[in-house]
Order: C-alpha cells, then structure tokens, then sequence
C-alpha cells in the first residue's frame, strides 16, 4: 500500500487495514510498509488499531520482496508491478484499486480489483482470490522466446543485406 490514492485517503486507508486484519483471522498477514504510508498510518491512529492482528515489516529490497511474493498464498496490493510479479509467480492476486493498467491479468483470473470503499467486499475479494481455481495459464506476453525471434529477424536482415 503506497499509492496517494489510498495513504492519503484516510477513509481508503482505514478500510484497507481492518480488511486485512479480519482476513488474518484466516490467514497471516505480512505488510511491509513504506516508510510514507508508515507515517501517514501512525498519524492517523490507523496503525494501533491494527498491529496486533498483521505482521508489519519495516521496507524490503527488491529481492526480498519478489521472495515473499513468489510464496505468497495471496497477494493484496495497490503496486502495478507487483501485480505483474504476482501474475509470474503464479500468485493470485488482489488489487486495491478501481482500475489496473494490467487488465489482461484480470481477464486471465490472476488479478482481482477490490476499490477500498467497504470493508466486507475487500474481505469477500480475498477470501474468493484464495479459494477460487487459479487463473488460465495464458501467454499475454509471448512464449518466452523473443531472444530467439529477435536473433532470427537480425539474421534475416543481416543476411537480405549484405
């Protein structure tokens, strides 16, 4: 959770933190917090209310965050990368936002929207992320084998050219 649209929305933030802390009443929880959404959290009391029930962690590198992503059981988050991560662990996912750029993830499954407006219908969207068959294995990004394309068409024109 780091996007303005939901840290500096107490509302969105208050409705996300007590969505995640029912849902670790189901499962663990582990936050890492920006250290701005920290901030804003602990301003506005929002952070007491829940730190008993989520396990909060101060910032993680990159490494130690695709690790955490790739053995996620779920992933909720407000990141568009993350949400293309969770897709390449094969982790679902749930956004929480009105709209994602990656709306291909939502078609293939992977991805769910839950806007932060109610707390019941975050809570819903995760149990059902967690317990709904996993998204279609589709390519939306190719086979894995551009390298090879991009070898090939070079070839080709190396080869037309000379």
């Amino acid at each position: 959770m780091h996007r303005a649209e939901n840290t500096d929305n107490p509302t969105r933030s208050q409705v996300i933190l007590e969505a995640l802390a029912q849902a670790a009443n189901d499962f663990p929880v582990i936050l890492p917090l920006h250290p701005r959404t920290r901030g804003v959290l602990q301003q506005t009391g929002l952070l007491a209310k829940v730190v008993q029930r989520i396990h909060l962690l101060q910032p993680v590198g990159y490494l130690d965050m695709v690790m955490l992503e790739k053995n996620a059981l779920l992933i909720a988050t407000d990141s568009g990368g993350v949400q293309k991560e969770a897709f390449f662990y094969r982790t679902p996912c749930v956004t929480l936002r009105e709209e994602t750029e990656w709306t291909e993830l939502v078609e293939l499954g992977w991805n769910r929207l839950a806007p932060p407006s109610k707390v019941d219908v975050v809570v819903a969207t995760l149990r059902s992320a967690l317990t709904s068959p996993p998204g279609d294995n589709g390519a939306p990004y190719g086979k894995g084998d551009s390298a090879a394309q991009i070898a090939q068409s070079l070839q080709k024109r190396l080869w037309t050219a000379g």
